[in-house]
This record gives C-alpha cells, sequence and structure tokens, in this order.
C-alpha cells in the first residue's frame, strides 16, 4: 500500500509515550498508515505521494480546541476588536472609524473591550459612549462576553433603557437617574440589543439560553453558514484539527452538518446540549439523548451536557464561598439550586451523557463537584468525564476533590489577568489576596491529580495555540507568596492534544501520531523545541490536515 503524502525529515512529537518521536509520517486516505525513520517511511511512497520535506520543523497531532464557541468567533472575525485599546479618545477613534466604514450596519458591535477601557478607577456608562457616537445604536462587548454596555439609542431601541425583568443572574444595571445606566450583565440583558445586530444575535442563542432562533430566512441561514465556514477555516488556518464547541444550539448543529454533508467540515466538531434552570429535567431524555443519536460521527457529535453555574467575577456574577473582597456581604447567586444541579447532573450521566459545567468562583466549582458526588453516589462509579469549565478560582478544601471524583479541569491559561493582554484590575481587586494562591491554579491541580485540558474559549480570547501554550509556560506569580503555576511544554502540549482527545472520548483515534489513527497532523514553521517563548508564539503552521485532508496549506516547499 502507497501513502498518499508522507512528511519527512520532521522532528515528530507523536504525543505517544511508547514511541515519542519520529522523523516521519506517511498518510492513507484518512489514517495514519506509518510513523518512524526516513528510510522506512519513504519506502512507502509511490508514483502519486505526495512528498513534503519538513526541514527539521516540528509536526503535532492537530491542535484541539477543547473550549470555545465557533458561532460567536466566526462573527466577530468581521466586528471590530478593541483588543488593547486604553483610553477615551483611543476609544472613539476606533469606534468612529469603524463606523465611517459600516455606514448600513443596524448596530455597530465592538469586541474585547477592557472593563478598565476608560481606566482604572471609571466604568463605562452610556453617556460615555453617546459623547462618542449618538445617532447610531452602538454595543461594546467584554472579553469574556458577559458584560457589555450600549449608548442611549441602542438601549431605546431595544426597549430597555428603562429597564427590565431579566431573570436570575442577569442585570439590566440602573443609574441614579432610573435610567439604565449602560452596562449589561450576562446574556437575558445584552440580547434586546443584541437583537438588533445583523445576525440578529444567533449567535449567541446556544450560549445563552439554550435555545433556537424562531424563524430565520433561506437568506439568513445561507449567510450564517458562510460566516461559520470563514471561522472554520481560521481554526484550520492555526493548525487546529478538533474543536469543543460550548455553544448547545440545533440550529449550529444543522448548520455544520449541512457543510459536512456539501463541502466538508475542515474540523472535527463536539457540541453539548445547552441545560438552563428554566427547562425540565426531561429534556435530558427527550432532546439531548436524541442529539446525541443523531450527530453521532467522527466529523461531528454531540454526546455532552453544558451548563452555567455562574457569570464572571469582573460583573460581580461569579460564584464565591466567601464574599467578594471589594464587596462584603455579596457572594454572588448560583443560576442552579444544589438540587437543581444535582438532578441534571445525576440524570445526566445516567443517560450516559458526560457533564461540562461553567464554573468561575470557588463556590460554584464546589457546587459542581458536590452535584458529581451526588451523581457518583446515585449511578456509582462510571467513566463519564465530566468537567468544570474556567475554575479560575478553586477553595483549597476542593483541590483533591477533582482526582476524587474524576473531574477533568478544563482551563484557559490565555484568562489569568496579566496575560493574553488582559488587565490586572478589577480582578485581583475583587477576589482580594487571600484567593491569589487558588486563582488559575493549574500546576496545583495536576500535581494533585487532575486531568487538565486547555483553550482559549474564543472568542473571549485570541485562538492561536501557539501563543495560549506560551501563555501556559510564562505566566508570572501576582505576589511572592502565589505559587508558580507555570507547566512544561509536554504538559501543554499534552492538554492541548491527547488529552482533548481522550476527554471526548476519542483517544483511542486521535491526539497522538501512530499507525491506524485518524490523518489529524499540523506541520509548523520551525522546531518547537529549540525556540524562546517569543519564538514559539511566532511560529506558524505550514500544513494542517484534518481526516486525511489538507485544510490549509501555507505553501512549504514539496
Amino acid at each position: 500500500m502507497h501513502a498518499d503524502l508522507i512528511i519527512h525529515n520532521a522532528r515528530i512529537l507523536t504525543m505517544d509515550d511508547a514511541h515519542p518521536r519520529a522523523e516521519a509520517i506517511a498518510l492513507c486516505g484518512n489514517r495514519i498508515l506509518a510513523v518512524g525513520g526516513n528510510d522506512a517511511v519513504l519506502a512507502l511512497a509511490g508514483a502519486e505521494t505526495r512528498l513534503h520535506d519538513a526541514d527539521g520543523a516540528t509536526v503535532l497531532p492537530g491542535f484541539n480546541e477543547a473550549h470555545m464557541h465557533i458561532f460567536g468567533g466566526s462573527v466577530a472575525l468581521g466586528e471590530l476588536s478593541l483588543f488593547g485599546v486604553k483610553g477615551f479618545d483611543a476609544l472613539a477613534k476606533a469606534v468612529l472609524d469603524y463606523a465611517a466604514d459600516n455606514p448600513d450596519l443596524p448596530l455597530l458591535v465592538a469586541q474585547t473591550a477592557d472593563y478598565t477601557i476608560l481606566s482604572e478607577t471609571e466604568r463605562v456608562t452610556r453617556h460615555h459612549l453617546d459623547r462618542i457616537i449618538a445617532d447610531r445604536p452602538f454595543l461594546m462587548v467584554a472579553p469574556d462576553r458577559h458584560t457589555a454596555w450600549a449608548n442611549t439609542i441602542a438601549l431605546e431601541k431595544a426597549g430597555i433603557l428603562k429597564g427590565r425583568e431579566v431573570g436570575i443572574g442577569n442585570e439590566i444595571v440602573m443609574g441614579e437617574d432610573g435610567l439604565a445606566s449602560g452596562e449589561l450583565r450576562e446574556s437575558n440583558a445584552m440580547r434586546p440589543v443584541q437583537a438588533m445586530s445583523v445576525t440578529g444575535g444567533r449567535e449567541g442563542l446556544g450560549v445563552g439560553t439554550g435555545g433556537d432562533p424562531e424563524h430565520v430566512t433561506a437568506k439568513q441561514r445561507a449567510g450564517d453558514i458562510s460566516i461559520l465556514k470563514r471561522g472554520l477555516a481560521y481554526c484550520a488556518s492555526l493548525g487546529i484539527t478538533s474543536i469543543q464547541n460550548m455553544d448547545g444550539s440545533l440550529y449550529q448543529l444543522e448548520m455544520l452538518d449541512e457543510i459536512e454533508r456539501t463541502d466538508g467540515l475542515p474540523v472535527r466538531v463536539r457540541m453539548p446540549y445547552h441545560m438552563k434552570n428554566f427547562m425540565p429535567l426531561s429534556d435530558l431524555e427527550e432532546k439531548a439523548a436524541a442529539w446525541k443519536v443523531r450527530f453521532d460521527t467522527d466529523k461531528l457529535r454531540c454526546d455532552f451536557v453544558k451548563l452555567f453555574m455562574d457569570g464572571v467575577t469582573e460583573g460581580e456574577t461569579a460564584v464565591f464561598v466567601d464574599d467578594y473582597a471589594h464587596k462584603p456581604g455579596w457572594k454572588g447567586e448560583p443560576l442552579f439550586s444544589a438540587e437543581a444541579f444535582n438532578a441534571v447532573a445525576t440524570e445526566a450521566n445516567r443517560l450516559g451523557l458526560p457533564v461540562a459545567v461553567h464554573a468561575i468562583g470557588d463556590g460554584a466549582v464546589r457546587m459542581v463537584l458536590d452535584g458529581y458526588e451526588a451523581s457518583i453516589n446515585a449511578n456509582g462509579r462510571k467513566d463519564m468525564r465530566n468537567r468544570i469549565e474556567h475554575i479560575e478560582v478553586v477553595h483549597p478544601d476542593d483541590i483533591g476533590r477533582f482526582a476524587e471524583t474524576g473531574t477533568v479541569a478544563s482551563m484557559q491559561p490565555t484568562h489569568p489577568p496579566g496575560s493574553a493582554g488582559l488587565p490586572l484590575e478589577p480582578y485581583l481587586t475583587y477576589i482580594g489576596p487571600e484567593r491569589w494562591p487558588h486563582a488559575f491554579a493549574w500546576k496545583t491541580l495536576v500535581d494533585a491529580g487532575a486531568t487538565i485540558v486547555f483553550a482559549t474559549d474564543w472568542p473571549v480570547s485570541p485562538l492561536p495555540p501557539l501563543s495560549c501554550i506560551v501563555d501556559a509556560m510564562t505566566r508570572q506569580p501576582w505576589a511572592e507568596n502565589v505559587p508558580d503555576q507555570r507547566l512544561s511544554l509536554g504538559e501543554t502540549l499534552a492538554a492541548y492534544t491527547r488529552t482533548s482527545a481522550w476527554v471526548e472520548y476519542m483517544g483511542d483515534r486521535k491526539g497522538v501520531l501512530k499507525p491506524g489513527y485518524l490523518a489529524d497532523v499540523v506541520l509548523l514553521s520551525g522546531n518547537l523545541e529549540n525556540q524562546t517563548h517569543a519564538d514559539i508564539a511566532a511560529l506558524s503552521p505550514v500544513l494542517t490536515i484534518c481526516d486525511g485532508r489538507i485544510t490549509f496549506d501555507a505553501g512549504g516547499r514539496q
């Protein structure tokens, strides 16, 4: 049997402990034919085999982005980015330039606006935004996408200038004048404004409501598919061959399924069923279990349940064991009661559905661990691979419970304040110095036996995996008494490849480079192991291959 493609003269990190390194890899169809030395693998070449000389560059299993939002990220590629923008004047210029370039947009949307975009002490209001642009609706969204700020005309057109009940854990912040201040906390508060955008806010439905659009025209759906294709191609250009898309949306699943049936997905997609606190428990069997049967291939699957237990620290919607340091008497309010969440976790696991829960504060993390323990008590110990997403703060009493309950720590090296361009404030003040040692505690959890996977939560943070890997290796403590949470290159690569495949029950066919496994491969532009940290982030994919198909080719030598 001849290979379709051979990459040789490479430094291959297989992530296979039995054979960790190789010089060449041969692919045939959608499988790996051979991994080994140059001579042995090149012997598999035929007249039609494509040969690619890596010239000493690194080859890895394709990156597996274990937590991201593909629709929202794809939309954001065409929106204004305020990443790195500081101060009123810089903000005003960016917004006005974007408005001039987009005169027909019904809603101007800007992303990645720091909570401290004006200063570390001044919070954005609609009045600030009105001074910049008062005659067109404008919405500015924080990096975490849990808080946004709108100008007055946007609030008026959305019908929320005088406030509105938006449900537990959500808030339209009101000013002293009895009108909305402009700050919108969590999805229910933001959605009335987002609905005015060119996508009608459809990209946020799977994140915020677990729902789907009530009506979409053929033209709108075609536009949404085009947007998704752009985002999927962007993923492939970064060496990503698998994404775990946390948008629990049937609408998205059906669009992705259409892309797979027509053009073919350039990345493998895993998605959840999104369970909200207002949904009946019966939805797990009637909908979530049904989606698992309907979408069950190696390219597109829906086989777990996603929930939110809390919000975010900067928006004061995260849930802590003890009070916020800056706000005595306030711990945050969970989105599920303990009884309700325990019931969801137990029933989902009974149906064979793993659970993944957004939990930022240590109080929310504890509630989720309690729920997983309740499931174990009710269902017995099963290989459920339940997860907690983000874990920005973990109480020291709960660190060992991850290994005890088999809970996976799904974390983002790009999220700690001071990393990936994020400011230190207001986060450090809000959690207080006593919690600093237990915040973003990757190494602490790994050392305690927890299984960890990494991702960026794109578009919350920049998507390039190599930059995220550097963030995991270089994070600096905030004070002398804060533990060093840096991980090694090997630990970080495993969290982005082998372990991320394992957590989605595909470790038997992807995540490592070995014969018989799926042909998901990335070739980088240099040798990963002999670079400085800055140079690692500067490396780029030369070739991305998913399911044996070249999904990105930077034009490297043949």
